[in-house]
């Protein structure tokens, strides 16, 4: 008894250490990273000379830009492009940025930066318009957009800015990401290189606020509240944070009732986006013409789209603005990069991990010094040599990055899983004497959490989180295979085909690629693990998307189902590039809420933004599995990727 207590206090003291190691490891991380910062500020105002323009467009309004000049002169400098709503404060020409470029690598080596506040923003006169539409052939001086604008501000810095090497380069992360995708269909014949990263795309197919005519609740609220609010005094002004009363965002907004409650109860009237967001609830001409993809045509620029795997906010636009590129202009540079990142984790971050997967390598690290600097490089300076790849892409789950030609890889070749009977997920087409279906209820005053555990926010690792706690539910279909004998690589979109039938007259569906890890499988230790997470049967979300079910036919024109009637509900995912290891198991889990990531479907067909509380129903879902009707997910595999079930 005695040797049993002292073996006990031998292991509390070594636990006892080790938490005090790894909490000082940490501790000096951060010193760390507040040493460097400093540093940094300290070079930029030793180095870089502030000057602030009030730039003139077409239209007679005039653009605000600061303007980072290197102090040495003996040599010619590019410029460097931001355009940003998020204002480029701090404002004056003695206040400095604490960091300039896109990573230290560019301060360091020497550019002329040039920070830009687009219209109605920050000290930009004119009225902000959200994703504002391009004008393709524009014939007034008062026709202008975010490309003209982008052009003019070109146009003023080349006559304005001395000691430019008259090669101009832009990039920019989400909303800024947008604006550099107009900069390039400005055309200036200076801007040379240009990175939309994250880019804000297309809001009602698949990025931020509206997913496949969903609506992305938790997310548009957070954002729409304080960013959407009028600026009080000059535009530089943000809107105040708002309070939720609460750190239980699921409760939050259960209590919130109808979705027309959130400017009844809180905005008040005072955000007008915000009605034209959720107004706006099919895909007209509103959307379509905020939509860039369709004129990504005769650019002049090298293109480098970035983006992340885990963007729990523009997953879309990344993928989707380089296949616009190669399929409408395929003449020119154009490259896509995909790491394991949430959103804009490239830009501050190692990139070793999100949530509780871990990627054992400094992908962000990687990113900055070894893919984006060489890249502007290599067009504004002409230092880099050697051919750039098409692509760089970080293949999560086996952890390597892939330099390719192009995205989707060209081999891949096309694999079914189907539903089957007692939840299994298999690759054979079910027997012509196979029927059968599986049913849940679907209640709209007790939605499917789309995250474990308590948050306001669309939390960033949500895109990687444990669904154990969705399977157990009853109102949460799942499907697995047997464990794999051999490593499983999918890559590029996939495709959801589900026959359903509803009780009511409208349902979402909400369909998960699940990547199910042994029982045996290691925890984080040593490694960052906050959460104390059990990854023996961790099951990693690889990629979820909703689906309204009342657009099955048509984004612009919904139809309601016939209540008990089997329909077919077909989607695409956003792509993927993920192989399952051998002993793993793939899981496809379907589901009619996700909430509040996604707003609730009364599961009555109305319009949903003045959906009363009686209108919201309980309906029983039945998902079918049969010859006639095969529900299922089909992904692209690598050729010799192809293992069976473990025996």
């Amino acid at each position: 008894m005695i040797e049993a207590r002292r073996l006990l206090g031998i292991v509390g003291i070594l636990v006892t250490m080790f938490l005090a190691a790894r909490i000082a490891a940490q501790e000096r991380q951060s010193v760390e990273q507040r040493r460097k910062a400093e540093e940094m500020s300290e070079y930029i105002r030793a180095n870089y000379t502030k000057a602030e323009y009030m730039a003139p467009m077409r239209d007679g309004v005039h653009l605000f830009v600061a303007v980072y000049s290197p102090k040495d002169t003996s040599k010619q400098y590019p410029i460097l492009m931001s355009r940003t709503p998020y204002t480029v404060a701090p404002y004056g020409v003695d206040s400095y940025r604490e960091s300039l470029g896109p990573s230290e690598f560019f301060a360091r080596d020497g550019y002329i930066f040039a920070y830009c506040d687009v219209r109605g923003c920050g000290k930009s006169e004119g009225k902000f318009v959200h994703v504002r539409p391009y004008i393709p052939n524009k014939t007034a001086a008062n026709q202008v957009d975010e490309a003209s604008d982008a052009y003019d501000t070109i146009e003023f810095l080349l006559k304005t800015v001395p000691n430019h090497n008259g090669r101009v380069g832009i990039s920019g992360t989400s909303y800024p990401g947008f604006y550099a995708t107009m900069a390039a269909l400005s055309g200036h014949p200076a801007l040379k290189a240009v990175s939309p990263q994250a880019p804000v795309t297309e809001w009602f197919i698949g990025d931020d606020f509206r997913h496949n005519g969903t609506f992305f609740l938790a997310h548009a609220f957070g954002f729409f509240s304080s960013f959407g609010r009028p600026h009080t005094g000059e535009n530089e002004v943000p809107g105040p944070r708002f309070d939720y009363g609460t750190p239980d965002g699921y409760d939050f907004f259960l209590r919130m009732g109808p979705l027309s409650n959130a400017d009844q109860k809180f905005f008040k009237g005072q955000i007008e986006w915000w009605r034209d967001l959720v107004s706006h609830d099919t895909y007209t001409d509103f959307w379509k013409s905020r939509d860039p993809l369709p004129y990504l045509q005769n650019i002049k620029a090298a293109m480098m789209t970035v983006g992340g795997w885990f963007d729990a906010e523009d997953v879309y636009g990344p993928q989707r603005t380089y296949a616009a590129l190669r399929q409408q202009d395929p003449g020119i540079v154009n490259i896509l990069v995909e790491g394991p990142w949430s959103h804009g984790q490239w830009n501050y971050d190692a990139g070793e991990y999100l949530g509780d997967v871990h990627f054992h390598q400094k992908t962000g690290e990687f990113f900055r010094e070894h893919i984006e600097f060489p890249f502007f490089q290599r067009y504004l300076k002409n230092k880099e040599e050697g051919k750039l790849p098409g692509t760089y892409v970080f293949e999560t789950g086996r952890n390597e990055w892939h330099k390719l030609e192009s995205w989707p890889p060209q081999n891949l070749v096309k694999r079914t899983f189907y539903f089957e009977r007692v939840g299994r997920l298999g690759t054979e087409r079910l027997a012509n004497t196979e029927q059968g279906f599986d049913e849940y209820i679907s209640d709209p005053a007790k939605p499917v959490p789309h995250i474990s555990w308590i948050s306001t926010q669309m939390s960033y690792p949500y895109m990687t989180a444990d669904q154990r706690y969705a399977a157990r539910r009853t109102d949460v279909l799942v499907y697995q295979t047997d464990p794999l004998d051999g490593d499983l690589t999918v890559a590029g979109q996939m495709t959801a085909s589900l026959y359903v039938s509803t009780t009511g007259t409208d349902s979402d569906w909400v369909v998960k690629l699940i990547d199910v890890y042994p029982g045996n499988y290691p925890d984080a230790d040593p490694e960052p693990n906050p959460t104390g997470a059990r990854l023996g049967g961790y099951q990693q979300l690889v990629r979820g998307e909703p689906f309204r079910g009342k657009f099955r036919r048509s984004f612009a024109n919904p139809v309601p189902f016939e209540p008990g009637k089997p329909d077919k509900v077909e989607f695409e995912l956003p792509g993927v590039f993920h192989t399952f290891r051998r002993g793993h198991r793939i899981m496809v889990q379907v589901q009619s809420s996700w909430f509040p990531l996604v707003d609730r479907n009364p599961q009555k067909f109305v319009k949903i933004d003045e959906a009363r509380l009686s209108d919201f129903q309980k309906a029983t879902q039945r998902v079918y599995r049969s010859a006639q009707m095969p529900s299922g997910i089909t992904v692209g595999v690598l050729p010799g990727s192809t293992p069976s079930p473990l025996q």
